[in-house]
C-alpha cells in the first residue's frame, strides 16, 4: 500500500476522488488556501527561533510566550522532525521518509527529548479547539518511541496559539501498536479502494474548496 500520513488520510476520508487527483494520479496540486500559508509562516517563525534564536516577527509576536517557554525547556530539541516507519516481522521501525518500503511518514513541529520522556508539540493557528483531533498525536507519539528506544513516555499537545488553548495527552511506549492503528478501518478502505480502482466522490459544502475542478460536484466545473 502507499504510504500514508495523518493529512492523505484525512483526505481520504474526506473524500476518495480528492485524494486520488492528489495522491494517486497527482494532475491536481493543492496549492493551499490564505489560512494554511499563514499557519506555515508561523510554523516557519517558530522553527527559526527554537532552532537558531531568530527573533519572531512583530506579526506573530502573540506566539512570544508561548515559543520562549518552550526554548526554555530543558532537553534535545528536534524542530520539523521528519519520520518514516516502514513496518518488519515484529513490529516498526525507522526509515527513510521517502524510502519504498516506508509505510507512515509524518512531521513533528517540536520534539523535546529528556531521558525517558519526550515532549511532542504541534502548532495550530484554527481559532479555536472545537475540532481538534488526537488522533494526530497518537501517530507522532509512536513514530517517537521508535525513534527513540529509551523514551518510554510521550507527554504530546495540541497548541492553540490563537485561542490560547491547549489541548494534553499523555502516550505509552507499552501502547505504542494501538496509537499506529488508529486508523485501521480508515487503511481498509484504502487499500480496497486502490485494488478495485474505485474512488467515489463525497459531497459537501466544502466541494467549493476543492482544488480537483474536473470534478462534476465542484461549483467550478
Amino acid at each position: 500500500m502507499t504510504a500514508w500520513s495523518y493529512s492523505s488520510i484525512k483526505t481520504f476520508e474526506s473524500c476518495p476522488k480528492k485524494y486520488y487527483h492528489l495522491k494517486v494520479l497527482k494532475d491536481v496540486k493543492d496549492t493551499g488556501s490564505e489560512a494554511t500559508i499563514y499557519g506555515q509562516q508561523v510554523h516557519t517563525a517558530a522553527e527559526k527561533y527554537i532552532k537558531n534564536g531568530v527573533d519572531i516577527p512583530e506579526k506573530f509576536a502573540y506566539i512570544r510566550g508561548v515559543v520562549e517557554r518552550l526554548g526554555e525547556k530543558e532537553g534535545e530539541k528536534h524542530t520539523e522532525f521528519r519520520m518514516g516507519v516502514k513496518k518488519t516481522g515484529d513490529g516498526y521501525a525507522p526509515c527513510g521518509f521517502f524510502d519504498k518500503d516506508t509505510w507512515w511518514r509524518g512531521i513533528a513541529d517540536l520534539v523535546i527529548v529528556s531521558g525517558d520522556t519526550a515532549y511532542s508539540i504541534d502548532y495550530k493557528t484554527s481559532k479555536n479547539a472545537k475540532y481538534a483531533d488526537t488522533k494526530q498525536l497518537d501517530l507522532v507519539a509512536a513514530a517517537l518511541f521508535v525513534y527513540f528506544p529509551e523514551v518510554k513516555k510521550v507527554r504530546s499537545a495540541l497548541i492553540f496559539l490563537v485561542s490560547n488553548e491547549v489541548i494534553k495527552k499523555d502516550h505509552y511506549v507499552e501502547d505504542m501498536a494501538r496509537y499506529f492503528g488508529v486508523f485501521d478501518t480508515t487503511l481498509d478502505r484504502l487499500e480496497m479502494a486502490e485494488k478495485t480502482d474505485v474512488w467515489n466522490a463525497v459531497t459537501g459544502p466544502l466541494c467549493r474548496f476543492c482544488p480537483v475542478v474536473s470534478c462534476e460536484h465542484n461549483p467550478k466545473n
